[in-house]
């Protein structure tokens, strides 16, 4: 996770002064959070990804993109990660159901 967070105040352009700042941290004790000798609390990791529209799934395990596209999906994400891992697994399935009736809808005369 620490070469996402130093990838994320770059692509911010960020120095890690300014982005300590933004966490209200010191640039010192940021410096050692991202040099790997210091943990990265998760109140910061929630700071990063409300402040700056940040994947909270990529800067923790480096899947998807880095920055959410949409406001829905920030929703959709804070949401989705509330839920039951059985929950989560429902809400998947009924997800891929609402797409496809989309696509039959969308597309009437294609056949499957």
């Amino acid at each position: 996770m620490i070469h996402r967070l130093k990838e994320v105040r770059k692509a911010l352009g960020f120095n890690q002064t300014n982005f300590a700042k933004q966490l209200g941290i010191t640039q010192t004790a940021y410096s050692m959070i991202e040099n790997g000798n210091r943990p990265l609390a998760d109140k910061y990791i929630k700071v990063i990804c409300s402040v700056f529209n940040v994947s909270e799934n990529w800067l923790r395990n480096g899947k998807g993109e880095m920055f959410l596209s949409s406001p829905y999906e920030k929703e959709f994400n804070e949401i989705f990660t509330n839920l039951t891992p059985e929950t989560q697994q429902y809400l998947l399935v009924m997800a891929k159901e609402l797409l496809n009736t989309q696509e039959k809808l969308l597309n009437p005369n294609e056949k499957e």
